[in-house]
């Protein structure tokens, strides 16, 4: 059966194999278990209703690309969304976090139309390599720029800008162990590296009295604060467009990214394609609705696929078999809520110097992505510089975007290159400035 649903021998792969490299892709990517509800209950969310929202859209929009698309690549809730979310949306624009699933929702409904008139790779290929690049980029600087200030390493100083916390602090310490750890153990390439840097400092943590112990297992939290609450009306109440359009592009640049990037490292691609791209597509386009529906942020493939397909992952078994994991998950809520719980360190001021650290791994390693951008060329490095330090410095992925948008077209227009560029930037160059002379 499994051979006839997945074309084990026509991939050159077997059952042991696939299933190894689905434990492998688990274990590299399972950190966002932890650090969803981490991120998401700060936002005014239910800490065990997200976690187990994060493991149920993990499993259905797995489950549909290892079935429908046959592909060993896994999905979750993406990193970067979670904090557009969290952050900029909820806590920068004041919108309910009922409202911002509700945008969520209507950005997955539109990749699904989008994939189903294959137009997702028309919007792709449209916007600049450079801007793609920075995009990576910039999200990664603020992912890390949150972990280290989640980590105590960085703070608001008297004057209002930021300065170095105290180092002495046990929690600070804590956390600068389990960012040399995860490091250390990433150079060693120690298979689920960051997973277990987590595991082995929250560990640390306890003997130290920062982490309280609360158990492994338990029945599954309940799922009803944020199950199907929603809000699509006020989504569209609540200046919704810019909201969609982030939403949209990042899932976009993630899927992309992450197909070409598996497709490329498993020798899926033919002539620069990936074959069924269309249903690999629509797999991230059900979770992100789906993940609406349960209650947790864009849905998207994970990059961190790549560890299974090293395992000798090349079938959608390796998928079905991570799927299985993060349904499993759903029974670890006491060792997710210890792991992922602050430490006061102040009346009102919280620390995560567990789960900061794989903020910190994990924004820079999606700093790569800048040695692609053309630095000796004025018209493309400025706009890239812009969207890159925009987001950690704006505190927001919506304004770094709208910086890197707006900048682009103006400065090849006015270094007769103006049409090099497509109509499609133009278009979200006006609407990110409509947003901010219309939107207070």
């Amino acid at each position: 059966m499994l051979e006839k649903l997945f074309r084990l021998k026509e991939a050159g792969t077997n059952v042991r194999t696939e299933a190894v490299a689905g434990l492998t892709t688990f274990m590299a990517m399972a950190y966002i278990i932890f650090v969803q509800p981490a991120v998401l209950s700060q936002a005014g969310m239910d800490f065990g209703a997200v976690m187990v929202a994060t493991c149920l859209s993990a499993f259905l929009a797995t489950l549909i690309m290892g079935l429908y698309a046959n592909y060993p690549i896994a999905l979750a809730p993406g990193m970067g969304e979670n904090f557009y979310f969290a952050f900029t949306v909820i806590l920068g624009m004041g919108i309910a976090w009922q409202s911002a699933l509700g945008a969520i929702f209507i950005s997955g409904v539109v990749f699904i139309i989008l994939t189903l008139f294959k137009i997702r790779e028309m919007i792709i290929d449209s916007i600049p390599t450079s801007l793609k690049n920075a995009i990576a980029g910039g999200i990664g600087l603020f992912i890390a720029f949150i972990g280290l200030v989640q980590a105590g390493i960085v703070v608001k100083s008297p004057g209002g800008i930021v300065m170095l916390g105290n180092l002495r602090q046990p929690a600070v310490l804590l956390a600068f162990l389990g960012i040399f750890l995860i490091g250390i153990l990433m150079v060693r390439k120690i298979p689920g590296a960051i997973l277990l840097g987590i595991l082995v400092t929250a560990i640390v943590g306890i003997l130290l009295g920062i982490v309280k112990y609360q158990g492994i297992f338990s029945k599954p939290p309940s799922l009803a604060p944020t199950l199907m609450q929603l809000d699509i009306f006020g989504a569209f109440k609540l200046g919704f467009i810019t909201v969609i359009v982030v939403f949209l592009f990042m899932d976009l640049f993630d899927t992309v990214g992450t197909l070409i990037g598996v497709g490329e490292a498993a020798g899926f691609m033919r002539e620069g394609k990936l074959p069924r791209a269309n249903r690999a597509f629509l797999a991230d386009a059900i979770g992100t609705v789906s993940g609406a529906m349960l209650g947790t942020s864009t849905v998207t493939s994970y990059i961190e696929s790549s560890t299974g397909v090293a395992a000798g992952g090349r079938t959608g078994m390796a998928s079905v078999v991570t799927a299985l994991l993060f349904l499993f998950a759903i029974f670890f809520y006491p060792l997710v809520r210890m792991i992922g719980g602050g430490y006061e360190v102040a009346k009102g001021i919280f620390l995560y110097p567990v789960t900061a650290p794989a903020l910190v791994i994990v924004g820079s390693l999606m700093l790569h992505t800048v040695t692609r951008i053309d630095w000796k060329e004025p018209s493309e490095a400025i706009p890239s510089f812009l969207t890159l330090v925009g987001m950690p410095l704006t505190y927001s992925i919506a304004d770094g975007l709208a910086l890197g948008f707006i900048s682009y077209p103006i400065i090849k227009i006015f270094s007769g290159k103006g049409k090099e560029v497509s109509w499609l930037v133009y278009l979200l160059a006006i609407l990110f400035i409509l947003r901010y002379a219309l939107v207070k």
